[in-house]
């Protein structure tokens, strides 16, 4: 391997074992989190279904954004939508061969990009141009926002403007799972692409973004509302009455 397909093959070795052990143990450090109170924000399902339901709408529909805000779930629907078509289009290199569905999702990935660079922005520009927002905004917000439209626009340059060998693209990352990847391309803009990539995959289990996972643990969206019918006790709590 050459010098520089040996430096990416590491650095994605490396970006892929931190996002999965980070990831794993959030979550596992999530589930271990007691819930001693009763707190689903109501009005709440009565119904472990209704509580599916639910989940259901917050993830696909960003429903309680859309009640807050109708701005900020507009562009964060956009983006978010973006982001998950690009997600499967980029999974055309890391198959093979491709499946069908994602064969058929290939053209939408383009739009998709063009949509997570817009969604992204306007997300940003509601940093500067919102007081209260602004007021509340970290270094680490802009960064995190800046590195990934900086993704996003390497990404949609290379599909319009400086073309990359994805072929060889594809052999590389098909290669890593044989640990006897094959030469990556060395164009600039591809390389720059790739290095943010693993740059995001090293921060997401640290960062804001783990919002993703987070969801799925938010007591106030994945419980019950029937605290009148069920004794809702922590099993911390619960250990100590028995003690």
């Amino acid at each position: 391997m050459s010098f520089l397909t040996t430096v990416y093959a590491y650095l994605y070795y490396f970006a892929a074992l931190v996002l999965l052990a980070g990831v794993t143990f959030k979550v596992v450090q999530y589930a271990r989190t007691p819930a001693p109170l009763k707190i689903p924000t109501t009005p709440a399902p009565t119904t472990k279904a209704g509580v599916v339901l639910r989940m259901t709408r917050e993830v696909v529909l960003f429903e309680s954004l859309f009640r807050g805000n109708k701005w900020t779930w507009i562009f964060g629907w956009i983006f978010h939508f973006g982001l998950f078509l690009v997600t499967l289009r980029h999974l055309r290199y890391f198959m093979e061969p491709v499946w069908l569905p994602i064969e058929l999702v290939q053209p939408f990935g383009i739009y998709g990009g063009m949509a997570m660079v817009v969604g992204l922005a306007g997300l940003w520009a509601r940093r500067f141009f919102v007081d209260r927002v602004r007021y509340i905004s970290s270094p680490s917000d802009h960064l995190i926002l800046a590195l990934l439209i900086a993704i996003g626009c390497t990404g949609l340059l290379m599909t319009f403007v400086f073309h990359t060998d994805v072929v060889a693209v594809k052999s590389f990352f098909i290669g890593l799972y044989s640990f006897d990847p094959p030469p990556l391309p060395g164009d600039p803009l591809l390389l720059l692409h790739l290095f943010l990539v693993a740059a995001l995959m090293i921060i997401f289990p640290y960062s804001k973004l783990l919002h993703a996972p987070g969801l799925f643990f938010s007591p106030s969206r994945n419980q019950v509302d029937n605290p009148r019918e069920q004794r809702h006790i922590a099993p911390w709590a619960k250990r100590l009455e028995q003690e």
